[in-house]
């Protein structure tokens, strides 16, 4: 064990409230029994983020008051996709050395006694604790300090680079498994964001070709095209004819909603199949509207999903290392004192996915 490091500054990101985070000195952490302290090398700018700052009021859970379980509040270091080295174990820790590389499952803790947790589903806890959201501590930082059992390993063909891409990209994978798309199913995916992507890359793991990606975005459709996926602009061209062409008429199996619009929602559901499901896998802002009697006549579903399992942490981190994923052309570095700007450029719709490079 290393020995504890002396108090010291570190440079964070720190979210005050609505469009105030400054980049600044905070205290630096140390690892407390069954902890470990992490030299972060990059972290990943979420739409949850984006949330946090532009739209504060719309998080499902007071940030101004302490959190029940985990004391935090505003202000608060952001950040929870990210990756780094241990340089620090806390004691009792057995299976975590100092040099090890990896990827942080950023949940705490949860209540254990809701019906979420007891149904073993604790990513819906209303009390969940999340570094870089609902904890003390989060990527965009020097250092943060997690325990041991949230740090998963990557094996040596894995980068940094892409192992701050676990967490957004387990949260694609957690809603493809949620879909129950079956082997050489069709699918439409309705956002060509990181976790449009992301889904897009997940689908082909789970054994589907079949994939139509709908992104208005010319940007981000040339993004996506380039990895090779179909696309289609939603707003220029038939949508409903594009699924046609894709599935002979029938419609398709799955859809993932990852744009977080209502317009994208509502087509997606009738661009479903009869039986067909949609995944609702994004945050919205604002209600949006559905005929019920859409779902009733041919037997559609919708679904949500949030969050990951532990498992799906890892199948990522091994798809990543058969190298399912690819990077060319939608993930874009830019440096910590750089976060505002990147925030400003996500939230008008340009760029993609942008990692602050940290160490």
């Amino acid at each position: 064990m290393r020995e504890p490091t002396k108090e010291a500054d570190m440079k964070a990101a720190v979210l005050y409230g609505q469009e105030d985070l400054r980049v600044e000195e905070a205290p630096e952490p140390s690892p407390g029994p069954g902890q470990i302290k992490i030299a972060n090398a990059y972290a990943g700018i979420c739409g949850s983020d984006l949330h946090y700052y532009f739209a504060l009021d719309s998080i499902p859970f007071d940030v101004h008051t302490p959190h029940p379980l985990t004391g935090a509040t505003l202000p608060q270091i952001l950040g929870h996709e990210f990756s780094g080295t241990v340089v620090e174990v806390g004691e009792g820790v057995t299976d975590v050395a100092v040099g090890d590389r990896g990827a942080v499952h950023p949940m705490v803790t949860a209540c254990g006694q809701c019906p979420g947790c007891r149904r073993g589903a604790p990513m819906t806890c209303p009390l969940i604790g999340a570094l870089g959201a609902t904890a003390v501590g989060g990527g965009l930082s020097e250092f943060v300090v997690a325990n041991a059992s949230q740090f998963h390993k990557i094996p040596d063909s894995v980068s940094l680079r892409n192992a701050a891409l676990v967490e957004p990209m387990s949260v694609a994978w957690h809603g493809v498994a949620r879909s129950g798309v079956p082997v050489g199913g069709t699918a439409l995916i309705a956002g060509a964001g990181p976790i449009g992507i992301g889904a897009w890359f997940a689908l082909r793991a789970h054994g589907v070709d079949k994939i139509l990606v709908s992104e208005p975005s010319a940007e981000r459709r040339a993004m996506v095209e380039a990895l090779g996926a179909t696309v289609v602009d939603p707003v220029e061209r038939d949508l409903a004819a594009a699924v046609a062409d894709l599935t002979g008429g029938d419609g398709v199996d799955v859809v993932i909603e990852a744009a977080g619009a209502g317009p994208a929602f509502e087509s997606g559901v009738a661009a479903l199949a009869p039986t067909g499901r949609v995944v609702v896998l994004s945050l919205h802002e604002h209600p949006t509207s559905l005929n019920p009697t859409h779902l009733m006549i041919a037997q559609r579903e919708i679904v949500g999903a949030v969050g990951y399992e532990d498992g799906e942490f890892d199948a990522v981190i091994a798809a990543m290392a058969d190298e399912v994923y690819d990077t060319t052309g939608w993930v874009e570095e830019r440096t910590l004192d750089d976060i505002v700007d990147a925030l400003h450029l996500l939230r008008s719709g340009g760029g993609s996915k942008i990692l602050l490079r940290i160490g």
